[in-house]
């Protein structure tokens, strides 16, 4: 059964850094990708960042990544979202999502399987 544990949300300050972890079961990351997607109320899940041991790592959109780091503890089959030098906008829920596929996305809409969410909140 596949299943998604996000964790590391809270509350921030301005230019504070947060560490998010998506603790994956019921398949394995060797094969296939996980996304970190993020989604203000009343509005659509942004895609942030894919995770691919078989392809290059993406950044949604392509500006994060000097602040946004996507890694792999592979021992404990878990992805990581680094996130430094956070801003209010990047206040969110942030959720962990899989497609069981080998191949990234930042379409929320091609997911199948998604985590709880964890609450980022940053303050000015």
């Amino acid at each position: 059964q596949v299943r998604l544990v996000e964790s590391g949300g809270g509350l921030v300050h301005s230019g504070g850094s947060l560490t998010l972890s998506c603790a994956a079961s019921g398949f394995s990351l060797d094969f296939y990708v996980i996304g970190w997607f993020r989604q203000v109320p009343g509005t659509e899940r942004e895609g942030v960042a894919c995770f691919s041991a078989s392809r290059a790592n993406m950044y949604f959109p392509d500006s994060l990544k000097g602040r946004f780091t996507i890694s792999r503890d592979a021992a404990k089959n878990t992805v990581y979202l680094q996130m430094n030098n956070l801003q209010p906008d990047d206040t969110a829920v942030y959720y962990c999502a899989t497609n069981l596929t080998p191949q990234c996305s930042g379409n929320a809409k091609v997911y199948d399987w998604w985590g709880q969410g964890t609450q980022v909140t940053v303050s000015s």
